[in-house]
């Protein structure tokens, strides 16, 4: 059976997305939140990627 990224409903800070994608790598969200983190504070890329995100990534049934 295929996965589906969704965000997460029940792992979320602000959205779910990070708690989503987390689910679907099979890894702590905790560790995707610092990746995410990291790419604000470096690359300031970061926050327009995730508004995308969470606009995009459909919600978890």
């Amino acid at each position: 059976m295929k996965k589906k990224l969704y965000k997460s409903s029940y792992d979320r800070k602000i959205a779910g997305v990070c708690g989503g994608i987390a689910e679907y790598l099979n890894i702590d969200s905790t560790i995707v939140r610092l990746l995410w983190a990291a790419l604000v504070i470096f690359f300031g890329t970061g926050i327009l990627a995730y508004i995308l995100a969470a606009l995009i990534i459909p919600n978890q049934a």
